[in-house]
């Protein structure tokens, strides 16, 4: 008899271990995860490429070192189809206090460096940015200091 509620509870706690975890699997949060790399190596030279004449509606994106399988691996530059109002910030290894990481590739509005998911918020909410450091005041922890650059 104990033998048959061991096996029922533990039945019981697969079935609904795996209909919590896999619809948390699919939303979309999960699929905008990211992973940071921080690693000792710095990326070899870049390879320089020749940059296609250009084409109408494309956006030449330019080669990058990534990391894979514990050591850097070339991917070439390619065409991307062009965003009008935005331009490509290329991929690049930033030298950190901790190694080196990875910074990927984005589109950019205006060219100022703040990711454009924090505009769009700060633009569309009244007194978004009063401090106009760039982080919205719902997320910035010392919103009316000016001076924080």
């Amino acid at each position: 008899m104990l033998k048959r509620t061991v096996f029922t509870a533990l039945a019981a706690a697969a079935v609904s271990t795996s209909a919590l975890v896999v619809p948390a699997l699919l939303t979309p949060a999960a699929a905008q995860a990211s992973l940071n790399v921080v690693i000792g190596t710095p990326p070899p030279a870049p390879v320089y490429e020749v940059v296609p004449a250009p084409r109408v509606g494309y956006v030449w994106a330019p080669g990058y070192y990534r990391w894979e399988g514990g050591h850097h691996v070339w991917t070439s530059g390619r065409w991307m189809s062009e965003r009008a109002g935005y331009r490509w910030v290329p991929d690049r290894w930033d030298h950190g206090p901790n190694g080196w990481n990875h910074v990927a590739g984005r589109w950019d509005r205006n060219g100022n460096g703040v990711p454009d998911r924090y505009e769009h918020r700060a633009d569309n909410r009244p007194m978004g940015d009063r401090d106009h450091d760039g982080v919205p005041n719902r997320y910035d922890s010392r919103p009316d200091n000016p001076y924080r650059r």
